[in-house]
């Protein structure tokens, strides 16, 4: 059954950290480049970070320098790590295998949700 199922987000004040999880079916994970995606309230959904099965990784310009992404292939999970937040990263977090123009390859989870107050 493939499964992607996001954790770890909260309530936290602008400057503060999070650190996202997503678990993954095997079968997702395994050979594929893995991504986080947000939406925010009134707004799209976009890739924000990615990481291939070989460990290259690529931010959305917002992120950089504040967003780490990494994975676990013996947990089958990928990680966000999320500095420095502001308000404007206030959003659902979601994960999932990433493809072509970084869409998404797979139904989506229950996503966690982040919100930064100022």
């Amino acid at each position: 059954q493939v499964q992607l199922v996001e954790s770890g987000g909260g309530l936290v004040q602008a400057g503060g950290s999070l650190r996202l999880s997503c678990a993954a079916s095997p079968s997702i994970f395994s050979r594929n480049t893995m991504g986080w995606y947000r939406q925010a309230p009134g707004k799209q959904r976009e890739n924000v970070a990615r990481i291939t099965s070989s460990g290259s990784t690529n931010y959305a310009d917002s992120v950089k320098g504040r967003f780490t992404i990494s994975r676990d292939s013996a947990k089958n999970t990928v990680y966000l790590r999320m500095n420095s937040l502001k308000p404007e990263d206030t959003a659902v977090y979601y994960c999932n295998a990433v493809g072509v123009y970084a869409l998404p390859l797979y139904s989506w989870g229950q996503g966690t949700q982040v919100t930064v107050s100022s």
